[in-house]
């Protein structure tokens, strides 16, 4: 039983790293993690609620790391077609690791702004807007695997 309780631990760990490294799926693995670490309690301490909290959680941060740079294209008045390369970035740069991750999202609206209006300034503006949405998430993200580590922790605790 003592190594499900290690592999529940590095699950945590290792989902903590891959909120700040985009190449692991950070919140997926923390909250499963979590899930394992309330089973082997029998969800004594960690109880079905703190789990359903946590997978809300764990849900709102991949929710928000997919449509980031689709809402910060937006906010720039970009074209639909520039929201859609963003999504379109997003998911192809998931296969290019960490620059892919960073620049998919970057490089599809920019392309799509410059598909859908031919002004490359305009499409500049699109591509640096994903890039901010791409910032913006991870701050989010991070500030998502705090409020799990500290439901967590304090339904273990308490």
């Amino acid at each position: 039983m003592e190594w499900l309780w290690l592999l529940a631990i590095a699950l945590m760990l290792i989902g903590i790293a891959g909120v700040v490294l985009p190449v692991l799926p950070g919140t997926p693995l923390l909250f499963a993690g979590m899930l394992l670490g309330a089973w082997l309690d029998d969800f004594g301490k960690v109880g079905v609620i703190a789990v359903v909290v946590l997978g809300a959680l764990a849900v709102l941060a991949w929710a928000i790391d997919f449509v980031a740079g689709i809402l910060g294209t937006k906010l720039v008045g970009a074209s639909g077609y520039a929201m859609a390369g963003a999504g379109i970035g997003g998911l192809v740069g998931l296969f290019g690791g960490i620059p892919g991750l960073i620049l998919g999202p970057v490089i599809g609206a920019a392309a799509g702004e410059l598909y859908a209006r031919k002004d490359a300034q305009q499409a500049a503006k699109a591509g640096v807007a994903a890039g901010l949405g791409f910032v913006v998430a991870m701050a989010a993200k991070l500030g998502i695997t705090v409020a799990m580590i500290g439901v967590f922790l304090f339904a273990y605790f308490v």
